[in-house]
């Protein structure tokens, strides 16, 4: 029902900033809550942020507050993630996710029904 591509993944030093973007295919994007979730090979997929369907609400983990800003399109089908200071602790595979608004922006990927492949970010020290 819903395909996500992110970019704007890539290597940059720590205090640069990257802005990734997720476009989705889908008459049903604009009803669906967002988030972005990272994860390092053989670790657990971390929540970052997330955003309703609307744009009016968001979440953040803390370890990113004040840093990285999500945002959404509706008319574009496209939801960004702004990340700014970024850390060497940063890098990872980040991916967008979209879940049919029944938890509430929550944090666990089992809340999610639609997944991207992902996109690197690596960041030098």
């Amino acid at each position: 029902q819903v395909q996500l591509v992110e970019s704007g993944g890539g290597l940059v030093q720590a205090g640069g900033s990257l802005r990734l973007s997720c476009a989705a295919s889908g008459r049903i994007f604009s009803s669906l809550d967002m988030a972005w979730f990272r994860q390092d090979p053989g670790k657990e997929r971390d929540f970052v942020a997330a955003i309703s369907w609307s744009g009016t609400d968001t979440n953040y983990v803390d370890f990113v507050k004040g840093r990285f800003t999500i945002s959404r399109d509706n008319a574009k089908n496209t939801i960004y993630l702004q990340m700014n200071n970024l850390k060497p602790e940063d890098s990872a595979v980040y991916y967008c996710a979209g879940e049919r608004r029944r938890y509430g922006l929550g944090e666990s990927p089992d809340a999610y029904d639609f997944w991207g492949q992902g996109t690197q970010v690596t960041v030098s020290s």
